[in-house]
Order: C-alpha cells, then structure tokens, then sequence
C-alpha cells in the first residue's frame, strides 16, 4: 500500500536511525542485537520507500553507504578504489531479474550479451580487509569501514599467517581484498574458553575475527587462529588482468590463500546450480558462509556494467537461509553433568535455522546466562553455525526495556536432580552438586558417557532405555551393564528376545575396547578423549595410574596441573575404586596393548590430524599411529612431527605450515605405517 508522502518521509527517517544502530553495533562494536534476515527486512523496506519517494534519498543513507564509520582509536585509510556492498538475490528469478538489468544496461551502450562468463564464488562471513604491497611488500591492510574510509589494522593483521608479507614477481602497488574469518571448530572452543572464564561469548565466527583484528593489542590477534580468503583485487599498477578469474589464479600463485571452491561457469542456468551446490555442503564447511557470490568475469563488462549507490551492477550476492532467528523463550531449565556441574538450557518456540528445527540449546552457565540476560518469554536470537550446538545469544533488540519481563533466572540452590544443596566452586563459574554417589542425574550423564560412540560404543543404550534401566533399579553405574539380569529384561515391554541379543553382542564386544577408550568412558573430570590416550600410552595400566602421584600424571603430553591434581584426586576415591574392581571382574580392558611411545617404529613421534581422510575415518588413522608407537595430540605445535591433512583441512594446516611441521595426506601416512 502506497504512503503519502509525509508519511513516507517519517517510516524512512524512522528505518534510517534504526539501520543505523544496527551498522554501528555490527560494525563498530562487533555486537549485533538481530540477526541478517531482520536486517535485511529493515533494508528492503527502506530501499522501496525510497524508489517509490525518490526525493528522499539521501548521501548518507544506508542504502547508498557501505558498513559505518571507522573507530577514532585506529588511523584511517583511504581507499584508491571504494570496497562496495553487494545487492542480494535469494532465488533464480530475483538472480534472472539481476541478469536482465544487467544485459538492458549494456544494451544502453550498443553491447548486446545473451550470457555471461560468471565466476561463483562462497560468501564468506567475516570481516572484509584490504592489503596493499608496493613492490611485493606488504605495507598497511585496513578494514572496509564506510568503502571510502577504512582502519588501519595493519599490525593485526600481520599476525595471520596465511597473509603473505612478501611477494615475488608483483606489481609495483598491489592492493589485496579477502575475507578474515576465524574456522567454526575454533569460534566454538573460543566460546567455550570465554564462558569457563566468565567472559561474554561472541554471538558467531564473524564478530569473534572482528572482535579479534579490532583489538589495540596485537597478541589478542596473534592468540586466535585467524584465516583469510582472497577474493579480488583494489588498486593495481603494474600489471593488467581480462578476466576475473585470471586475477584468482594469479592471487594463488603469488602465495594468497584463494577458496578451492570457487568456479568459472557458462549460463545463467549453471549459476543457480553452483549456488545451490554451497548450500548443500555449507554444513560441512570449516568455515561460516551466508551465501554465494557471482561476479560477471569479463573486466571490460564490469567497467561498462558500474555501479548504482553502494553496489556494482556487475555482481550480486546469493543469500542463504540465515543461521540466527529469533523466537520465544519458553522457559529456563537446569540440568546435572556427569562430574555434578548445574547447567541450565532453553527451552524454545521450535524455530527453523538453516534448515534444521531447533527446539532446546545450551545456556552454557549460570554467569554466562546472568551476563546475556535472556529471561523466559523474551524474544531471543539463537545462531546454528555448521555442526556446533545451536545457542541462545542475547535478547532481540528492545527486549530489555520491556515492563513486564520476567526475573532473571537464578542457579539453583538445590540440585535438580537429587535435591542435594548445591555449592559454588572458588574461583569458578561453576555451581556444583556434591552428592557424587547418591545423584541419579549424575549417575544417568555418567552412564550416557560411557555407553557413546568414542567411549565404549555400545550400542542399543540410547537416552530412553538407559533411563529405563536406572528407573528399575537394574544399572546405576557402568559396571551395572555387565550383570544385568537378561531374563528380567526380556519380560520388559518393548525389548524382547532380539534386543536382548542384540545388547549382549554389544556389551561382549566392548570388553575388547583398548584402555584409553575405557579411560574416557569413565568420565574423569577435564579428561578428554586425546588425554585419556595420553594418560594410557604413559602408564599402560589402570593399576599405574592409580598409583602414581599427581608430579607423575603432569609429565604426561597434554595434561596441566590442575588436570594431574584432579586424576589424582578421581582414582583414589573409594567409589572410584570400587567401580574399576567391578569393572575387571567382568572382563573390561584396564591395560594398554601394543607397544609403548617410543617402542613401535614410529619411534615416539608426533602426529595431529586435520580435516576428512578419502579412507580412514580419524579414530581409525589414530589407532594405527598408537599402534605403531607414536603419539596423536590434537592441537598443532613446534612440538609435532606430523600433520596428517585431509580434505577441508582448515587452520591447523595454515599453522602448520607456518611452524615447518612436515604435512602428510593419507598415503603418505599409509606407507609410514607400513614401513
């Protein structure tokens, strides 16, 4: 419906102050209160009103900028060559319809195309920079900021590695544009330090490598395992490129990290199919997309096709279904973990995110939950990246202000589970129940644990039947699992002869699961699935570890003080104790076999493996390497011998490289192993 234009004038001065805030907080803060489908709403509504009351736009309006203003605290810089936005399309017809203005625009100029050369390339979430080299040197890199003005970075940006500080062969003056992005799996195990310290959590990958290039201290940079995507070129001198394509390829030989991914395509048609073709494996990607981006190839074209306010004419962004909604907060729960830490979690309005319903996600803990001040009946934004559990990150935008929220949730001062006083750790974020023993939720997380795949893999033990199981009295602990009463079982409803059978194999099979598996299975606080390997390859037996003093445990690879003091104090309780003694009653492995680290061939060398292997799935690779006596780590240092690289290998074969750790892909690894 059409508004007068008094009325036009208002909603767009209105639309105006609001897009505003929100670029501020995007870009100047790193913290945005909603996520880019409402911000695009926004957009949208303001791009009609001003085609349909073209007197209202305006020089300064967030249809015709690019991102805000840069920060007082850093130099500015300014772009020989503005850094553009991208108009966006989000099915084939709003793509066709870009491609007929582009054609009608060149038909203007006598240039008659049916179709283009594109290039498709992924559309990295993360913060976009610009590097300039004058005489292959790297010189200043800088933010987009407004696409006029940037910030100067310069000194952050020198701590990515994958960022080459010299060049061999180039131009006179080169200027660099990419895509600083920090890889998924690290964005979550960042989260997860920050919420263990008590820290704010960043909301997703692209604010946490903002967050982290917009820091005055570099260290703050050089600590995160920051990577690039070259995406294009700014002011060149020295050196001229027909194509866009041409200038990618020239890009990856001069040493710049450009995505394997990106294609050269013929027709409109193979377009949407490329783009579509990101979609389906954005889930499986290292690292955060939002979409797909075609650029017409030809640099003559892109001159004559120009540019219209912010964006070029000569490229469009194909947007995918966003990774953060927002949705009602239904109601606050907590939770008891296997070592007794209280958890709370959300239960949501069920809400679609890239695909995928989320129902309830992670409140992390109580401060973290304090800190965010999300409450039950708020609206709430919840971000789904790739594989990592989808989280509650703030409240939508005016929530707080709201009368009549609710009072903020408080950590429960009983156990929800058994009803036992809970006690806040010293010096933690953690409020914790202490009854060990006598806890059914703790009791019911321990079982879940040591029944998972990576544990001890039994399979017929999901959540239902476990808790089946405790309810009757029959396992309250992991060695409860090997003298069930088979007979009491087959007369339970929905089990029967067959699944008993079944279970048997399974519980039969895993009494030859290797030490370190059984280790992990029991659930030591702070004891992961690559330390239990480590406590296993260094002690070989239950017997050992049990006895050793906690000195002892902290010459172990990968285990700190506060972890050796904590297996210390686990192995000598008495329901610890009593626990392994059932345990080697009924069979389960306590001893490590094979050889030693330092005893196979392999002679006590170090490997950590990155990414998917065409054969081996990771557990496997890794069993073979301890077989053969090295060590597996999971992180990369000067430390490691080996990096084993797959496909998507991500951040630890950047850091790899870096350090001269000698990389192997899978037959390399094969044939050591057989050596």
């Amino acid at each position: 419906m059409s508004q007068s234009g008094s009325e036009a004038a208002l909603r767009a001065q209105e639309l105006r102050a609001e897009l505003e805030e929100h670029n501020r907080r995007y870009y100047e803060q790193d913290d945005p209160t909603i996520g880019d489908r409402e911000y695009d709403a926004l957009l949208d509504e303001l791009r009609a009103l001003e085609a349909e009351h073209p007197e209202l736009v305006t020089l300064d309006s967030p249809t015709q900028k690019v991102g805000a203003k840069r920060l007082d605290r850093f130099e500015p810089v300014e772009h020989a060559i503005q850094m553009l936005s991208l108009g966006n399309a989000r099915n084939a017809d709003e793509l066709n319809g870009w491609l007929d203005r582009a054609r009608s625009h060149l038909a203007r100029e006598s240039i008659e195309v049916d179709d283009f050369s594109y290039v498709v390339e992924p559309k990295i979430d993360g913060l976009a920079v610009s590097l300039r080299y004058e005489d292959g040197v790297f010189v200043r890199g800088a933010t987009r900021g407004d696409g006029v003005v940037g910030e100067d970075i310069s000194q952050n940006l020198m701590t990515i590695a994958s960022i080459p500080k010299k060049l061999s062969n180039a131009p006179r003056v080169l200027e660099v544009r990419g895509e600083v992005y920090l890889p998924i799996a690290d964005f979550a195990a960042l989260n997860e330090r920050r919420a263990a310290a008590g820290e704010s959590t960043f909301m997703n990958p692209r604010n946490s490598a903002a967050g982290s290039l917009r820091q005055l201290d570099p260290a703050v940079a050089a600590e995160r395992p920051l990577a690039i995507w070259a995406y294009g070129l700014g002011e060149v001198e020295g050196v001229v490129f027909e194509r866009h394509s041409q200038s990618l390829a020239q890009l990856a030989e001069w040493g710049f990290p450009v995505n394997p991914g990106i294609a050269t395509i013929e027709g409109a048609e193979a377009v949407v199919q490329a783009c579509d073709g990101w979609l389906e494996r954005r889930d499986e990607l290292p690292y955060e997309i939002d979409g797909a981006v075609v650029k017409v190839d030809d640099f003559e074209l892109q001159r004559r096709l120009g540019t219209v306010g912010r964006e070029p004419r000569w490229a469009i962004a194909w947007k995918f279904p966003p990774t953060t909604a927002t949705t009602l907060l239904r109601a606050v729960h907590w939770n008891v973990g296997r070592t007794g830490h209280i958890v709370p979690f959300a239960e949501l309005e069920p809400v679609s995110i890239g695909g995928v319903t989320v129902s309830f996600t992670t409140l992390h803990n109580g401060d973290d939950l304090a800190r965010k001040d999300v409450r039950p009946g708020d609206q709430v934004i919840v971000l789904r990246a790739g594989d990592v559990i989808p989280q509650v990150i703030s409240p939508a935008p005016h929530e707080v202000d709201r009368p009549d929220r609710s009072e903020a949730p408080k950590v429960p001062s009983e156990c929800p589970s058994c009803g036992t006083a809970t006690v806040r750790v010293e010096d933690s974020v953690w409020t914790i129940c202490p009854n060990k023993r006598g806890c059914t939720g703790q009791q019911w997380q321990a079982l879940r644990h040591f029944v998972k795949r990576g544990a001890m893999d039994i399979e017929g033990l999901g959540d239902e039947r476990l808790s089946e199981l405790m309810e009757a009295g029959m396992a309250l602990t992991p060695a409860d699992l090997y003298t069930l009463d088979w007979s009491q079982l087959e007369d339970r409803k929905g089990w029967g002869s067959k699944s008993v059978e079944a279970l048997k194999a399974s519980l039969t099979e895993s009494l030859d699961r290797p030490f370190a598996k059984v280790l992990y299975g029991l659930g030591i606080e702070r004891i992961g699935e690559v330390n239990a390997r480590s406590l296993a390859q260094r002690f070989r037996s239950m017997e050992a570890l049990m006895a050793a003093e906690p000195a002892a445990i902290e010459e172990t690879p990968g285990i700190g003080p506060i972890q050796a003091e904590v297996v210390a104090e686990t192995v000598r309780e008495p329901e610890f104790i009593e626990l392994i003694d059932k345990l080697r009653a009924a069979g389960v492995q306590l001893e490590e076999s094979g050889p030693a680290a330092g005893e196979g061939h392999l002679d006590n060398k170090t490997f950590c493996l990155t990414g998917s292997l065409p054969t081996l799935t990771r557990e496997e690779a890794t069993e073979r390497i301890l077989a053969a006596g090295g060590r597996v780590t999971s992180s990369v240092s000067k430390k490691t011998d080996f990096l084993v690289a797959g496909e998507a290998a991500g951040s630890k074969l950047e850091k790899a490289e870096r350090l001269e750790v000698t990389v192997l892909d899978e037959a390399a690894l094969l044939a050591m192993l057989e050596a």
